[in-house]
């Protein structure tokens, strides 16, 4: 039987808010365009302060990679505090790494503060190496950022498979602040939170222009307008042409994902036990979590929007590999979705004109990092100077010849399977 190519969450997540589309002209403080998660969490804090707010999708709440995602909350970046430092600067480094350090249980606090109801579980990452270079390159990480203040452990030999239940690894990482989430709830719970306290939100809105009109801004929507102080524009990997030169500033990566039939008692003892999450070092990286029903979810690298036969094959041979005792286990759906990944694989914030910031580029840290980033937009509206912010605010600046380099986009997953396999034959762990 062929498996059915729907997005996993859309079947378990809380009710959606009842939205209508923009059909008149509103006058507000701050205008956020897309209702992800960066969106929604921007919002939901300039209405705590009580910012008058419009968020508006060209689609609904979540559509995005907001309602796509592995759900996993993976608290670090790739690259050390040192290295953030001489990125940023000390001072705007230092703010991001202390951001980071407590990024996981914001997100948390969050979700408990605000009573989201998205299966929220904090049990603990692990951050596998697949070669000995990655051994190597991951000790590094995990040193810099337990000398940091996280609480990071190194695990290896039969203490890995014991504590994720793969048998493909021979050394990992291991987070504690790490955890998941059903990542549709937690963006539909940011939006009714942030509709509870007086945000305006509109369905099917595509904003058609933004134009500077009489010292404020006005976007313009098929059926109506928004006159606004600021512009938020949180459109990550779905970003069009709206503000000149954005969507240019990183890749749409792609993320596969499967679900499978819920796994028996029995096999979930082998398989994730105690409900961590796993992550791994390929450049096709292989990741994987439960979901409330004991489902397993298994992701991967893509090449197109659609979770193509490619795709399939490519997310079973990785099940396969990370956890061969359920192999052929039935496969209920299967789905896609994009990513923004940047050249540095760290989020961009920006403020392009007076008035208009943009957040985006969140590399596969998005459920932990879209909150940093919605706190650090709404704060810096809220009057936050730039260098207390966890992000540097940057020009944008377009990657060279992007329009190359995202027509080799579909190559890409190919390629660096066939990497991570001359990896693993060269140089395994």
């Amino acid at each position: 039987m062929p498996v059915q190519e729907e997005i996993h969450w859309t079947t378990t997540s809380i009710s959606a808010p009842k939205l209508a589309r923009l059909s008149d002209s509103l006058n507000v403080d701050v205008l956020v365009i897309g209702a992800g998660l960066t969106g929604c969490r921007t919002a939901l804090g300039l209405v705590d302060a009580g910012v008058s707010t419009a968020v508006v999708d060209a689609k609904n709440v979540g559509w995005g990679a907001s309602g796509r995602s592995g759900g996993q909350c993976n608290p670090i970046w790739r690259k050390t505090p040192e290295d953030i430092k001489k990125m940023f600067g000390v001072k705007q480094g230092k703010n991001l790494i202390r951001t980071t350090l407590s990024s996981a249980d914001d997100l948390f606090h969050d979700i408990k503060n605000y009573k989201i109801d998205c299966d929220a579980v904090q049990a603990g990452w692990v951050q596998a190496a697949h070669t000995r270079k990655a051994i190597k390159d991951m000790r590094r990480l995990g040193k810099a950022w337990a000398d940091a203040g996280a609480d990071i452990s190194e695990i290896e030999g039969d203490a890995v498979e014991k504590a994720s239940g793969s048998p493909a690894y021979s050394w990992a990482l291991k987070h504690s602040a790490g955890g998941h989430v059903h990542p549709l709830s937690l963006t539909l719970g940011y939006a009714k939170a942030a509709i509870d306290r007086g945000a305006q939100m509109f369905k099917e809105t595509h904003v058609t222009s933004l134009q500077r009109v009489d010292g404020k801004w006005r976007a313009k929507t098929p059926n109506g307008e928004v006159t606004a102080e600021n512009v938020v524009i949180s459109t990550n990997a779905y970003s069009n042409d709206i503000w000149p030169g954005l969507k240019q500033t990183f890749h749409p990566l792609v993320s596969v994902s499967l679900a499978t039939r819920p796994l028996t008692t029995d096999e979930q003892k082998t398989v994730l036990p105690g409900s961590v999450t796993i992550s791994d070092s390929r450049l096709a990286i292989y990741y994987s979590r439960y979901d409330r029903d004991g489902r397993l979810i298994f992701g991967c690298v893509g090449s197109t929007d659609h979770a193509d036969v490619l795709s399939l094959g490519r997310l079973r041979d990785g099940l396969r590999t990370v956890f061969p005792q359920i192999g052929n286990i039935e496969i209920e759906r299967k789905w896609a979705g994009r990513i923004a990944v940047t050249p540095e694989m760290m989020p961009h914030m920006h403020e392009p004109s007076p008035g208009v910031l943009a957040g985006v580029g969140f590399s596969g840290r998005g459920i932990a990092m879209t909150s940093v980033m919605g706190r650090a937009l709404s704060g810096k509206l809220l009057g936050a100077t730039d260098d207390a912010l966890p992000f540097p605010v940057q020009d944008i600046s377009p990657i060279p010849m992007h329009g190359l380099t995202s027509r080799l986009i579909p190559l890409a997953a190919p390629a660096m399977t066939l990497k991570d396999k001359f990896d693993s034959l060269t140089n395994g762990a």
